[in-house]
């Protein structure tokens, strides 16, 4: 039977790898050992010597030179979260060790969560809750509220959550473009989305939702430039990561144009300064990081490894394979 460890953050290892989904797990391997925390790993790395499979998740160890020297026959790794970018090393590549992550589990709450934000952004909800909470009165309904009809939602990177967020906004009655540099016009199309320029994204759109990858060529990548270029009552939505916008440049179109809105779910830092501006702006909106799983949501990214697990188990190729190929371009 094949040998297993859980090695991860235990303030989630229960939520992440909930009873149900552990005990398919261990019907199927031998997980020898207690769930580890990777400090508890660091202490003594010999209980790797029999691992053939770790399951993983927040808080996982780093697949370095030392730690695979102590796991001689691991041959593969299960990371119930998205990003393997600080988990992954040179040295996991050269051992062609497997891997896998749950990006398309996580992915789930971060569309819904964006589908939520565009609904309620066309129909000025965020406005209006300004207006209500400085006047203390309801405001006269104006003909500027645009609603999902015929309105233009703009996609700034079609990563696996951009993807899905298109696939969701397929029921609406939207029009939807999308930037994405390293995709085909005809890929983008079977999405629903028309490809564009990042300059027409932001001078066309009544939403603009931020996805792209934090890579160096896409640090800063949005600034006053594009952001003065936004539609009267625009909004956008930040779910990726808070680098990917310059921060000064984003405040000073925020306080020369009122009209627009920024829903922030991510910041650079996160959280803001405490003097940040972000606080305090009535066209800002802040949520804690909030977008990806929490809650009961993070079983669905163990359960998405037990899948994997499966496959691995019945010597099928796995369906969320990680690949040196295209890793530079991941998240």
């Amino acid at each position: 039977m094949v040998k297993g460890l859980y090695i991860m953050n235990q303030a989630s290892f229960e939520l992440v790898y909930p009873k149900t989904v552990r005990k398919e797990i261990e019907t199927l391997s031998d997980i020898y050992k207690q769930p580890l925390t990777n400090h508890q790993l660091q202490q003594d790395l010999s209980v790797l010597h029999e691992a053939e499979v770790i399951f993983s998740g927040w808080g996982g160890p780093k697949l370095d030179q030392t730690l695979l020297a102590a796991a001689p026959n691991l041959k593969a790794f299960f990371y119930a979260a998205g990003s393997l970018k600080h988990i992954v090393t040179k040295a996991a590549w050269d051992r062609d060790i497997l891997l896998t992550n749950a990006v398309k589990a996580n992915a789930v709450p971060v569309a819904e969560y964006t589908l939520s934000q565009i609904l309620f952004c066309l129909k000025k909800g965020w406005t209006f809750t300004r207006s209500i909470r400085r006047n203390k009165q309801y405001p006269v309904k104006t003909n500027d509220v645009l609603g999902a009809f015929g309105s233009t939602i703009g996609i700034v990177s079609l990563s696996t959550v951009g993807r899905m967020v298109c696939e969701l906004l397929k029921s609406f009655d939207v029009h939807v473009i999308a930037y994405d540099p390293y995709i085909k016009a005809e890929e983008a199309a079977k999405l629903g989305a028309k490809l564009c320029s990042l300059e027409e994204i932001f001078s066309q759109s009544d939403i603009v939702s931020l996805h792209t990858p934090l890579l160096e060529e896409t640090k800063g990548m949005i600034g006053k430039e594009l952001m003065s270029q936004m539609r009267p009552s625009a909004s956008m939505i930040n779910t990726s990561r808070g680098a990917i916008v310059k921060e000064a440049e984003m405040l000073e179109v925020l306080q020369e144009r009122p009209d627009i809105t920024a829903v922030l779910d991510v910041t650079s830092p996160e959280p803001p300064h405490t003097d940040s501006p972000l606080y305090i702006l009535d066209n800002v909106i802040l949520t804690p990081h909030l977008a990806g799983s929490a809650g009961k949501e993070c079983g669905r990214m163990g359960y998405c490894m037990l899948e994997e697990f499966k496959r691995y188990v019945k010597k099928e190729p796995l369906q969320w394979q990680v690949k040196e190929t295209y890793f530079d371009i991941l998240a």
